[in-house]
């Protein structure tokens, strides 16, 4: 496909253009309009409103479900005209995310990160965050889902820092609508999007489908990117009672000369890039990292009566990416020339089945309102790895080198899989909730799930004692939740919840090696949360409030008093405060925001240094800012007009679990101002980070920074039908 350039910028504003042209034609009824028709902006449901499916199988509201729930729904996807998954998770309170090529969202979320935070995908866990979720278009998305804190019984181990769940758009038999949008950015970015729900046979089936392709030269040296998220479904109602779903999803990604960070300097423990190198790109010229995903669910719906459901969701996922690139670079003494290491070639081929039943009643508990959820979820994962690495320091490239080489070209580089280990994962797990009214304003929601993991390893390569041919262990996990709720009056809640989780001792089981996993037993998570959620009769006015305190123990951590041994006793916790926000004082004027702050420590903890276990007992987890701050403002100035900014936050965070190396913290602003051309389509100019501020996402280690986008522009076209 031939890229767009800038030169040719103007055929894609013709293009956006031409998207709007035939609902503002329809809309005038062919006769030149001299006035605009007056639309008045109602704004998006509340963040407490409607349910979140990954915070509960029952079927309660997230201003009664007493945890910190975030949902953030289509129309705030729309609004804020978010690109991908990273980007919607910047309206979770307290939530850090970014995407290093070598991860997927590396999310820190209530001082915990990497698997300790698990990602959904219709809650489904594939167990293999770090990689899995790395971002994607949002567009076929319907909404996002958080949960903070420790949440395993709802979805299975993992979950001690808090869960996040990415829910597909899909068929429904209410009504048809479609849409689309354009958009052309800077760098080169282009994106086009279409979707549409047609109700068939008289509302007893209805099919939708949703495709977002993207394009981009990337803000980095020729680090080109281009994407394909679609999605299909097809909804029957088999019986009066009785429907079935069947949802299609395929994501393709191939992004060429991945940017993997830039090389960084010390100053007095501080990381900084120097002036002018902020877009030069160090990887190979051939480098490149190319993912494609299959998702297949058969969901069926029961109504068995007034009271009773039954749902069952079959589903399989299938995934292969592949990685070619150089990762790893640093200055030499004399900052002439850039030292590259790190060469890795690498395939990830990864499926999984599971079949998840859930049956939910509605009824009395000694006279009392009652809901109770109950199922069985069977799941299997496999996960073949091939890696080819080579070590050492490979070549010194001059610093404004702007085609360093092929990655072919290194001594002991070839173009061949060969497998080293396959993780097999088998789970089930048995899981019941309960809520019950204890009078007019007390409620108790209650929650078990007893899970069994089996997880068997098989090594592709030369077997020894500390890898040996095969390795099974069998895990058994008993988590739950118990939490009151109190109504001090109508839109004003109040409540205290105790939870538990389960996670592997160190990484995900379906990558672990033996000497991660080892016969360690999984490790214990325990969460004590005190929150409160309010909002105004009118709706003008809300709020959550959560006070926090998490502590995830039995984590692997070096033998202090054995060099190379390592035993299932360290400790990490996280306490904090999150805060989420909205008002709406005068007509046409919107200000929302969320606040986090958590004090996350390494309790008990130790890092080998040069062979020698060292204690970092008291430091903070690296990588994990203090407090993240988010603002959005927005004004309807006039009819059919309005402007808005927006500020993002972040703390200084730590590069190494030793606390000796910072990276500064950064404050982003941006803007929009939008026109509605017609009732049924909005014409957007967005700028993000309006002061091209360099700044510092995510630090690799004590040698490279990964930084964040500079300033960029963005004009869209965004229609409904």
């Amino acid at each position: 496909m031939p890229r767009l350039s800038l030169r040719r910028a103007p055929l894609a504003v013709a293009l956006v253009s031409a998207l709007a042209g035939p609902a503002h034609a329809d809309d005038a009824g062919g006769v030149q309009a001299t006035t605009l028709d007056r639309v008045e902006v109602t704004g998006q449901a509340l963040p407490n409103d409607g349910r979140a499916s990954g915070a509960t199988a029952l079927d309660v509201s997230i201003q009664q479900t007493p945890a910190a729930v975030t949902v953030v729904g289509r129309d705030l996807l729309d609004a804020r005209d978010v690109r991908s998954t990273a980007e919607a998770l910047r309206a979770v309170p307290g939530l850090d995310a970014v995407a290093p090529p070598g991860n997927g969202n590396a999310v820190s979320y209530r001082g915990f990160s990497g698997s300790q935070v698990s990602q959904l995908f219709n809650g489904i866990d594939v167990r293999y965050a770090t990689i899995a979720a790395r971002p994607v278009d949002a567009w076929i998305y319907e909404r996002v889902e958080a949960v903070g804190g420790a949440s395993t019984f709802l979805h299975g181990a993992g979950a001690v820092g808090g869960s996040i769940n990415y829910v597909t758009r899909v068929a429904d038999l209410d009504e048809d609508r479609a849409e689309a949008k354009a958009g052309y950015a800077s760098h080169d970015s282009m994106l086009l999007a279409a979707g549409g729900n047609r109700v068939l046979d008289d509302g007893r089936q209805a099919v939708r489908g949703d495709i977002s392709w993207s394009d981009s030269d990337g803000w980095v040296d020729r680090n080109d990117r281009e994407s394909l998220t679609s999605a299909l479904s097809w909804a029957a109602r088999l019986g009066g009672r009785v429907t079935h779903t069947l949802a299609l999803e395929y994501q393709k990604e191939d992004s060429a000369r991945v940017y993997w960070g830039t090389p960084a300097l010390l100053d007095d423990g501080r990381l900084r890039v120097l002036p002018g190198s902020e877009t030069r790109n160090y990887n190979v010229g051939d480098g490149y990292y190319k993912q494609q995903v299959l998702w297949a669910r058969s969901m069926l719906d029961w109504q068995l009566s007034g009271r009773s459901r039954l749902r069952n969701t079959v589903y399989h996922y299938d995934a292969l990416r592949d990685y070619r690139n150089v990762e790893c670079y640093r200055y030499n003494d004399d900052l002439s020339a850039v030292i590259r290491s790190c060469g890795l070639l690498q395939r990830h081929d990864q499926q999984v089945y599971g079949n998840r039943l859930d049956w939910r009643w509605d009824g009395e508990l000694g006279g009392r309102a009652s809901q109770w959820a109950a199922g069985l979820d069977l799941n299997y994962n496999r996960q073949t790895r091939f890696p080819q690495s080579l070590s050492g320091d490979l070549d010194v490239v001059p610093v404004d080198a702007s085609t360093p080489g092929r990655y072919f070209d290194f001594p002991g580089a070839a173009q061949r899989f060969v497998p080293q280990r396959t993780n097999r994962v088998r789970g089930q797990a048995l899981f019941v909730e309960n809520l019950t009214a204890l009078g007019e304003r007390w409620s108790l929601m209650s929650a078990l799930r007893q899970e069994w993991i089996q997880l068997d390893l098989e090594n592709h390569q030369a077997a020894g004692a500390s890898n040996p041919a095969r390795h099974s262990h069998h895990y058994r996990a008993l988590t739950g939740r118990l939490a009151l709720d109190y109504a001090f009056a109508p839109g004003f809640n109040a409540y205290l919840q105790l939870a538990t989780a389960a996670d592997p001792p160190s990484g995900v089981l379906s990558t672990a090696s033996y000497s991660a996993v080892r016969d360690f037993d999984l490790t214990t998570g325990r969460q004590a949360e005190l929150g409160a959620k309010s909002r105004s009769a009118d709706g003008r006015y809300w709020g959550t409030l959560a006070v926090y305190d998490l502590v995830r123990e039995n984590l692997s951590t070096p033998d202090p008093d054995r060099a190379g041994d390592t035993l299932p006793v360290g400790q990490q916790s996280g306490t904090g405060v999150e805060l989420t926000f909205g008002l709406r004082p005068v007509q046409g004027l919107t200000v929302e925001g969320n606040l986090g702050w958590v004090d996350a420590s390494l309790d008990d903890f130790h890092e080998n240094v040069g062979g020698v276990p060292v204690s970092r007992a008291g430091n903070t987890p690296r990588n994990t800012p203090e407090k993240v701050a988010n603002l959005w403002v927005e004004h309807a100035f006039a009819p059919g007009w309005s402007a808005g900014v927006d500020l993002r936050a972040v703390s200084a965070r730590y590069a190494d679990n030793a606390n000796t190396i910072r990276s500064a913290g950064y404050a982003l602003y941006g803007a929009n101002l939008k026109w509605q051309w017609s009732p049924r389509t909005t014409v957007t100019l967005r700028a993000r980070n309006l002061a091209d501020r360099t700044w510092i996402a995510y630090a690799n280690n004590a040698n490279m920074v990964y930084l964040g986008e500079p300033r960029s522009l963005e004009f869209s076209v965004h229609t409904r039908f």
